[in-house]
């Protein structure tokens, strides 16, 4: 591979107000279709909590306020869909000044976005994978450093989940690692994206999550997928995590140390409560880690 372009001009994101006093740290993702539980289960439940700012830049009024007091519990990520980092249209400095501004309004830590395209010509609505290959590595990395440089700090970007390989010339591993080497950013892993992309491309996700650098690791997700056929899973954020990619958190806590983790779930909503109990069990994995990290 060859070697790596200039590192941006960026600061770490300063992760330790998503900790709770215990050292530990599990959020939920924010939908407005379960604000007002929110708001009525108050703080203590939750350690942090996750929004994608596309769906809050431009909304004032009743949802802002409800925004604002969700806030007073607990402090706030952001997690972006449509930055277009593998794209190669020009970025959208109008979304980054969003971006910006809501981190600067909320005081928010984090902002992270996706290892896919999804705009050039026109806005696709969709996650679509980049083909793993030296010149799209080359390009993204150059993007996430416009990016990072225009925020003035690191972003994290999240390995995708994705169902069909494109003219590939390396592993989705081995692209990752070069973006990370290329740009300096740090990494949001979502665990069930590890999961649904080894049945899918039959790998083994513990030999990925060995792979992943280790000190880039700041941020992760857990989620509910969909079982399509034996060898088929569907990322659909739409049901409860399951059992093996639980055990699958708790060894990436063993590699990684304990991070900032998200429960991610946008649709089939159970009981507040029930939330709750699921992020209650990744902070119970996160206090069962501790002293197991390399």
């Amino acid at each position: 591979m060859n070697g790596a372009i200039p590192k941006s001009s960026s600061e770490i994101s300063d992760l330790s107000s998503l900790f709770n006093e215990e050292g530990l740290s599990a959020g939920l993702g924010l939908r407005r279709e379960i604000l007002n539980d929110l708001i009525e289960l108050g703080a203590g439940r939750f350690d942090f909590f996750e929004i994608a700012p596309e769906n809050w830049i431009e909304v004032g009024g009743r949802y802002r306020r409800m925004l604002d007091r969700v806030r007073e519990n607990a402090p706030i990520t952001l997690h972006g869909l449509s930055l277009n980092l593998g794209g190669y249209a020009p970025l959208d400095k109008n979304l980054l000044l969003g971006v910006k501004n809501l981190m600067r309004d909320y005081d928010c830590p984090l902002y992270s976005e996706h290892m896919s395209f999804c705009a050039d010509d026109a806005q696709i609505y969709d996650l679509l994978p980049i083909p793993f290959t030296e010149d799209a590595a080359r390009s993204t990395a150059d993007r996430i450093s416009q990016a990072q440089d225009f925020l003035g700090q690191t972003i994290a970007l999240e390995n995708s989940s994705y169902y069909t390989p494109l003219a590939n010339e390396m592993s989705e591993l081995e692209f990752i690692c070069e973006l990370v080497n290329r740009s300096g950013c740090d990494l949001l892993l979502d665990v069930n994206n590890v999961y649904v992309n080894a049945i899918n491309h039959q790998y083994d996700p513990y030999e990925f999550i060995s792979g992943v650098p280790k000190d880039r690791v700041r941020y992760m997700h857990v989620a509910g997928h969909y079982v399509e056929s034996e060898d088929l899973r569907v990322d659909t954020h739409g049901s409860d995590v399951i059992e093996p990619v639980f055990e699958l958190l708790g060894f990436a806590y063993e590699r990684f140390g304990i991070v900032p983790t998200l429960l991610e779930r946008d649709f089939n909503f159970p009981p507040i409560s029930e939330l709750a109990e699921e992020v209650a069990r990744v902070r119970k994995i996160q206090d069962n880690s501790r002293g197991n990290y390399e």
